[in-house]
């Protein structure tokens, strides 16, 4: 079964590298590892890759490798090197001959379904949909099902560009519904009301258990519940998730008698992080925690590596497959990253029968994807199936950093380019998205990060209290507290890494500044409203004033979630952390800049607090990318790095001084 790493999608982190990126194959474009499935013998990899430079929407190419060496074939897609080509959701059938995956075709908003052989010849037609297609799977007898939506409005994902809202809004609700594949038609199975986030087949073929709400699909995954569809349709729920936590990666076990799942306090559908649980099909009540207080994030699930049940986990300052057959707080290791200064984390991952794959990249270095021989659910020695060539390498010191701050020890990383002249050096504090996710080791050679790291100056990346990687208590300690308690954290741990710092290349303090998207981009506007010591920030996708983001943005549901409350039953924690009600005191110059249909984080929160910015007299420049949602098109974000560096060295290099 397939087990994806999380995509993160709502409020994401900062475009520092494009997101899943990797360095480049065998000196041309560097590579990024979208998906990778194992067929169900083992022998085979299929693995679809794109331009790591060019960001997450680039074309994609399908190739398909044997696990034992020997050459990979490429698949020629139907539309290979046009705008768009990407194809997605590999899976192979139970028998291991056809391999399926789905390509978008975003300007007319619909889908194909496509098939090719085990030697990679030119793909067939399963099916062409007037919609969209995603995540194909096979039951266990062959029957394919996939999530569909009909006529959709806009491109599925809270992230991408909202439709435009003219005429009576609401009245029309694009549905994501589970689907049975049959001689190139469709037949809808689940509920024409409900939206389907996820779903597993039953082992017997006679239904699914999803994750799935009522409604709108891009505002109401943050109150989506675990229901069971069976093949006639009958939808019932089996567990709604206690105190605004959200569920996640729902895995049927191979008996069929139990589902296992993540639950936790997470930003969005694909920012997966949490405690594993299982519950009972055939008599569901409370489920079971298998990984209760454990100090790590458990990110994928999954129920055929092997033996038992392995989950994922983020574990500090590292990845690890762990073995979650029985409740502890610390589940056996079966397989660990490098952490420290050799981190590497997980992409992508896949395990079918008696084979792992997944890839690995970290700051510096080469990306690899890897495979290895199971033994009852241990990988054997992994040995390389593609090893990409780095792009232009900065030689880096990479440290991992751990503080105190209040009740919690804190992670982060520093990254320091080795060399150049003495003397102290400017530090950039980039504050990663979510909350609900974590800055983990990514490669340092594409994107903004290259170009700040060429200039010379520092990166500082901390994972503060809402981060995952150090347990459920420690994500979920920003509910009510967005703000005021991760900035502590930060603040603390820009203390440790001025400390922490090569002694002939020491911070420089009066040149440090904080960036952040989404909520980075909050965190970038809130701190110039509690301390002086940034130079500048820069905020892309921000918000300024959680009241009006209530009417404006279309994930009313994730506030709801992350403060613990709703607006209008408690008011307080909106106001007491909205960063323009506190504006009086800046005195530090900001770059904003939004996509003009963010769904997420609206443009107008971004304006509010440019406008904020010209009555008090602070330098602000605000830049509104046309036509795009919360993630920005290669060519946007190129402008955006180029005008934060700018922004970083004019403010470096000409300090702001108020008037008096």
């Amino acid at each position: 079964m397939k087990a994806p790493r999380k995509a993160g999608r709502t409020w994401p982190a900062l475009i520092l590298a494009t997101a899943v990126a990797c360095p480049g194959v065998a000196g041309a474009a560097a590579t990024g590892f979208n998906d990778v499935a194992v067929s169900p013998d083992g022998e085979m990899i299929a693995i679809t890759t794109h331009d790591a430079a060019l960001g997450y929407r680039a074309p994609t190419t399908v190739s398909l490798r044997p696990t034992h060496g020997g050459a990979a074939v490429t698949v020629t897609l139907p539309c290979q090197g046009q705008d768009g080509c990407r194809a997605r959701s590999l899976t192979w059938s139970p028998d291991g001959r056809t391999l399926v995956f789905t390509i978008t075709h975003p300007h007319s908003m619909s889908a194909s379904l496509y098939a090719t052989d085990r030697t990679g010849a030119k793909p067939t037609v399963i099916l062409d949909f007037p919609g969209l297609l995603a995540e194909p799977r096979f039951a266990p007898d062959g029957q394919l099902a996939v999530l569909a939506t009909a006529a959709p409005h806009k491109l599925g994902g809270a992230t991408e560009a909202s439709a435009v809202q003219t005429g009576e809004v609401g009245t029309v609700i694009d549905e994501q519904r589970i689907a049975l594949v049959d001689h190139g038609a469709l037949h809808f199975v689940s509920p024409a009301d409900l939206f389907v986030y996820e779903y597993d087949w039953r082992p017997d073929g006679h239904g699914f258990v999803a994750t799935a709400a009522n409604g709108d699909g891009d505002a109401n995954w943050w109150i989506a519940k675990l229901h069971v569809i069976g093949s006639d349709g009958h939808d019932r729920i089996i567990y709604t998730p206690p105190g605004n936590r959200q569920i996640a990666d729902p895995h049927v076990t191979p008996d069929g008698h139990s589902v296992a799942f993540i639950q936790g306090l997470m930003s969005d559908f694909g920012s997966t992080g949490g405690d594993a649980y299982s519950l009972p099909l055939d008599q569901p009540g409370s489920p079971r925690n298998l990984t209760p207080g454990m100090h790590a994030s458990v990110s994928a699930l999954m129920t055929h590596c092997g033996t038992g049940l392995t989950g994922l986990v983020l574990q500090d300052d590292h990845d690890a497959l762990v073995s979650l057959d029985r409740p502890s707080a610390t589940p056996p290791t079966l397989w660990r990253s490098p952490g420290g200064a050799d981190a590497a984390s997980v992409g992508v991952l896949s395990c079918s029968g008696n084979r792992i794959a997944l890839s690995t990249s970290g700051f510096t270095g080469a990306a690899r994807l890897t495979t290895a021989q199971l033994d009852h659910g241990h990988p054997g020695p992994f040995s390389t199936v593609i090893e990409s060539e780095p792009g232009p390498q900065i030689p880096l010191h990479v440290r991992s950093l751990h503080w105190h701050s209040g009740p919690y020890t804190v992670q982060g990383w520093l990254l320091e380019p080795q060399g150049g002249k003495l003397g102290a050096r400017p530090l950039i504090v980039s504050v990663h998205g979510g909350p609900s996710a974590a800055n983990e080791p990514h490669p340092a050679d594409i994107g903004l990060t290259h170009q700040m790291l060429a200039a010379g100056y520092d990166i500082f990346l901390p994972n503060p209290r809402g981060s995952f990687g150090q347990g459920e208590a420690f994500a979920a300690a920003v509910q009510g507290d967005l703000a005021r308690g991760p900035m502590r954290d930060i603040l603390a741990g820009l203390d440790t890494a001025a400390h922490a710092a090569d002694p002939a290349h020491p911070v420089d303090e009066t040149k440090m500044a904080l960036v952040g998207y989404s909520y980075g981009g909050y965190m970038a506007m809130w701190a110039p409203t509690q301390t002086s010591r940034f130079r500048a920030t820069i905020s892309g996708g921000g918000i300024s004033d959680w009241l009006s983001l209530e009417g404006e943005n279309g994930i009313p549901n994730a506030s709801r979630a992350v403060f613990g409350s709703y607006l209008l039953d408690d008011p307080k924690p909106y106001l007491d952390q909205s960063p323009i009600l506190h504006m009086k005191s800046v005195r530090t110059p900001v770059f904003a800049f939004v996509g003009e249909r963010d769904d997420e984080c609206p443009m107008q929160q971004s304006q509010e607090y440019a406008h904020a910015m010209h009555v008090i007299g602070v330098p602000v420049e605000f830049v509104v990318y046309p036509g795009q949602g919360h993630g920005l098109s290669h060519a946007d974000t190129e402008d955006s790095n180029r005008r934060s560096m700018a922004w970083l060295a004019r403010w470096f290099d000409h300090p702001y001084v108020p008037a008096r």
